[in-house]
């Protein structure tokens, strides 16, 4: 059983560097369009920064990783095998793939290019990985989710490629790559545009007391006085059903599994992710330099503790999400 790796955030460059310099193994990061599902304004690289970045990481022993996972408009693949083709040629060490369209052209026109299937693609069964593996050559895939650690571990004993977990950082337990809530109220999709509740749609309103968190004419939280205010994402939403007012989908909270990175080595887990690319270098910092102790403690069988990050959580609360389900 090799030791974990330790796969982080780099949403600029600033961030990147932090990321490397706190004990990042290797960093994932997108170009500055629609190629990749964090396309935010002030995130994000150019060709350039990809460029000084991959030097950057090689040079103090980390790998760069390019997400180009979100979903081509039929007919408008250009952009997407341009993504493919600079990312071979300022020598990334992986592309992140979640269109199949995209992973076909990746095989066939840079078959060297190493690649690794995105979350976007959804695929937790070992029939869909093993298509993926065996049609595209995918040397990696990222597991949605919604697994908990034993299914993990069937999973992997039925697939012959490494498999790459979430373990902190903003959770969604969406049918990834499928989520339509986002674009059913803003109009832009974060499956082929990369933009799940865009800042540009984002509107707080004082209403006496109470703060109304609103995403475009739709209400999405309200909180009382010193109450903390999370980001109106539709998926956390606290609506009112039956007179009571609650969490339909999720909470906002965020994942931290620090404590179970023991079970997850166990069940064959390669690399751990950290979430995150919209966060700033200070947070990736202190989450990675966290995570880096507590990969080298385990590695060493010496005692750690991850608990201290709940206070970077949505919200000040994490959960271990699905990874202990108890439901069938």
């Amino acid at each position: 059983m090799g030791k974990l790796e330790l796969v982080c955030p780099a949403g600029t460059p600033a961030a990147l560097r932090a990321a490397v310099g706190a004990g990042a193994d290797t960093v994932y990061l997108g170009l500055r369009d629609a190629t990749n599902a964090r396309n935010f304004p002030g995130l994000n690289f150019d060709r350039q920064e990809l460029s000084e970045g991959v030097e950057y990481a090689h040079a103090r022993g980390a790998k760069v990783l390019l997400a180009i996972n979100t979903f081509p408009k039929a007919g408008e693949p250009e952009p997407w095998h341009k993504a493919v083709d600079d990312a071979a040629r300022l020598g990334v060490d992986a592309v992140i793939i979640a269109d199949i369209g995209v992973a076909a052209y990746a095989a066939e026109k840079h078959p060297d290019l190493r690649r690794h299937l995105s979350v976007q693609a959804a695929a937790s069964s070992a029939e869909a990985i093993n298509f993926y593996v065996n049609e595209f050559g995918f040397k990696r895939v990222v597991l949605p989710r919604v697994l908990n650690v034993p299914e993990i571990a069937v999973l992997n004993s039925q697939i012959d490629v490494e498999t790459e977990v979430f373990v902190f950082g903003g959770l969604c337990v969406m049918t990834e790559g499928r989520c339509t809530l986002s674009s059913y109220v803003t109009g832009q999709s974060p499956n082929m545009r990369g933009v799940c509740s865009p800042a540009s749609h984002v509107r707080y309103e004082e209403k006496g007391t109470q703060l109304i968190s609103k995403l475009g004419d739709f209400t999405i939280n309200s909180w009382g006085q010193n109450e903390p205010a999370g980001y109106p994402t539709l998926c956390k939403g606290r609506f009112s059903t039956g007179g009571e007012a609650s969490y339909l989908f999720e909470e906002p909270t965020s994942l931290n599994i620090g404590m179970m990175l023991p079970e997850l080595a166990a069940a064959g887990v390669t690399a751990l992710k950290i979430e995150g690319r919209q966060r700033g270098k200070a947070y990736v910092e202190e989450v990675v330099r966290n995570f880096r102790q507590a990969v080298d403690a385990m590695d060493t069988d010496t005692p750690f503790d991850t608990s201290d990050l709940e206070r970077l959580a949505e919200g000040g609360r994490s959960t271990s999400g699905a990874y202990k389900k108890a439901w069938a």
